[in-house]
């Protein structure tokens, strides 16, 4: 590590600090397979693993991908992601037990959200005394997370529900949480851009972060603002090719805080139906994509490795006006195979397909400090509780995981399991590439072996 900069400086001004993007001047100067830990790819470069959860099932006949290995043909709802083709892996034949009825009944979607990243069964129950199962980021986090600012970072684009009845006699704690530190605790997910962004480049103490909101708010004056003479002192100590990196980040970071001070500026839409904090868009689009934008900075900045994104909670009823779906998106989903519902629920999966896509985009054109882009160094679980959410089907799974993993993850691939798998397989594999050793996760198996 070069001995002039320390790899945790950061910029400090009136209490806000800014997180920095990985650069080589701050790293070790040899990299290389014998600096690789668990936290880390072969190259020697932090490894991110992030989970991504799309509500209310798919339009399958949409979804289906023809052939296998190499040889496939996407589904017509994988359009505004196919050029990424060669970062993904999909994987078919998928399912999650416990959320099917089993004796419990109706409560489909709570166990959909529920058993994503569990692969456990939630106890019914709308009273206090929910139990479920530690999810499979957070087992990251307990193992990784004391290298980052963050041990995890939990998004969303919905409101926060960790009590109440939400379906058919199940907690809102399973509906509206990806996250579970353990079997009784969910991880409560912040879904206002304004306080993440404040998170990841507002530290300091609350005294400290509360004297600078104010003042930025007196002199309308970025948080930004604050530490540019900072900024500049930094990079006096950086080489040419840091500087331009972190000239270009920081011009970045600026037109994500103007995007999130647009939408403070705007407000909020007409009658929203729900309780919106301020700072969130009214764009559903624009918040989802600000929402990435802040994971893609956790990831850049190795502020955190590992994340989750719920975009909206399985049974979700937001409408689409904006690709010509007037309808709630739950409505539509139980389309009874009729030909309108059908092509209304595939236009919204085409819209959930483009947000997936600007992800990846995001991912993709970030250089790490291995050269390699900050894509080809983690691993995305892209996907849904839900196959067919008219039979609410919790078998044959959306599922793609995107990204190479540092390396350990073949990608430009279509697998078709033989037989129904436990997704938790899936899980337990990404497990062992973070360098935590169990012999199961969930409702496991076995690891997924066509992943390496």
């Amino acid at each position: 590590m070069n001995p002039n900069v320390n790899r945790r400086f950061f910029l400090k001004g009136l209490g806000a600090g800014v997180a920095l993007p990985a650069l080589e001047t701050l790293m070790p100067r040899h990299l290389g397979a014998a600096e690789g830990t668990a936290a880390t790819t072969a190259s020697g470069a932090p490894l991110r693993t992030a989970f991504l959860y799309k509500p209310n099932g798919m339009n399958m006949d949409k979804w289906a991908v023809t052939g296998t290995g190499k040889e496939f043909t996407l589904g017509a709802t994988h359009e505004p992601y196919a050029k990424f083709r060669d970062d993904l892996h999909l994987i078919g034949n998928l399912e999650h037990k416990n959320g099917t009825a089993g004796g419990d009944g109706g409560g489909d979607h709570a166990r959909a959200n529920a058993t994503f990243l569990t692969g456990a069964r939630p106890r019914k129950t709308a009273g206090a005394d929910i139990k479920l199962g530690i999810s499979a980021d957070q087992v990251i986090a307990n193992h990784v997370g004391d290298k980052t600012r963050f041990s995890s970072l939990e998004l969303s684009c919905d409101g926060v529900r960790k009590a109440g009845v939400c379906d058919s006699g199940y907690s809102c704690a399973y509906q509206f949480n990806l996250s579970w530190r353990s079997d009784t605790t969910p991880m409560t997910p912040e879904s206002n851009p304004r306080h993440v962004f404040e998170r990841l480049f507002g530290s300091g103490s609350k005294e400290d972060r509360k004297r600078s909101f104010e003042l930025r708010n007196q002199r309308q004056r970025s948080i930004l603002d604050f530490v540019m003479e900072d900024a500049k002192m930094l990079n006096k100590q950086l080489g040419r090719n840091d500087q331009l990196k972190l000239d270009e980040y920081m011009t970045g970071v600026r037109e994500i805080e103007r995007r999130i001070e647009k939408a403070e500026k705007f407000g909020l839409p007409e009658d929203p139906g729900i309780e919106v904090p301020d700072g969130v868009p009214s764009s559903y689009e624009e918040h989802v994509r600000l929402m990435m934008d802040m994971l893609v900075l956790a990831f850049e900045t190795d502020s955190t490795r590992v994340a989750t994104f719920l975009l909206a909670h399985d049974g979700s009823n937001r409408s689409f006006k904006e690709v010509g779906v007037p309808d709630g998106h739950h409505s539509i989903s139980h389309h009874q195979n009729a030909p309108e519902a059908l092509d209304k629920l595939a236009k919204i999966d085409l819209f959930y397909s483009r947000q997936f896509a600007y992800f990846l985009e995001q991912l993709k054109s970030k250089k790490d400090i291995d050269g390699k882009s900050l894509l080809h160094n983690s691993m995305v679980v892209w996907g849904c509780g839900l196959a067919d959410p008219n039979r609410h089907s919790h078998s044959n799974l959306p599922m793609i995981v995107a990204g190479q993993g540092g390396g350990t993850i073949r990608t430009g691939l279509h697998t078709e399991l033989a037989e129904p798998t436990p997704m938790s397989n899936v899980l337990l594999s990404l497990l062992d590439r973070n360098g935590v050793t169990e012999e199961r996760f969930g409702d496991s198996t076995g690891r997924l072996s066509q992943l390496a």
